[in-house]
């Protein structure tokens, strides 16, 4: 249950994040207008404020590495309940099976 609503919420990180990269100006957007305009000085240069969307990609990132690495513990740690079919009727099976007795029967 935890895991699936962890993967959830790790999935929906991991488009926001692609959708927020996806909406954002590169550094060189510009580059071709920069030229000719005579702020040329300025295309390539670094950014003096970061923007809302650049925030936001930040700290989605931040929540998408703690969600992974949540995943990667989840997954490591082994479970004490059967997984498959195979397994639940085999320990079913035990369970219900006589004792056999230890001792040979005496003729």
């Amino acid at each position: 249950m935890l895991r699936g609503v962890i993967l959830g919420v790790h999935v929906l990180l991991a488009l926001m994040i692609i959708g927020l990269v996806l909406l954002q100006r590169g550094k060189g957007a510009e580059a071709g207008a920069g030229f000719g305009s005579g702020a040329s000085g300025t295309v390539f240069g670094a950014r003096g404020t970061s923007t809302l969307f650049s925030k936001l990609t930040a700290v989605f990132a931040a929540m998408f590495f703690a969600t992974s690495l949540t995943l990667a513990y989840l997954g490591a740690r082994p479970t004490a309940e059967p997984t498959s079919v195979l397994e639940r009727a085999a320990q079913a099976a035990a369970a219900t099976q006589p004792a056999v007795p230890t001792t040979p029967l005496k003729k």
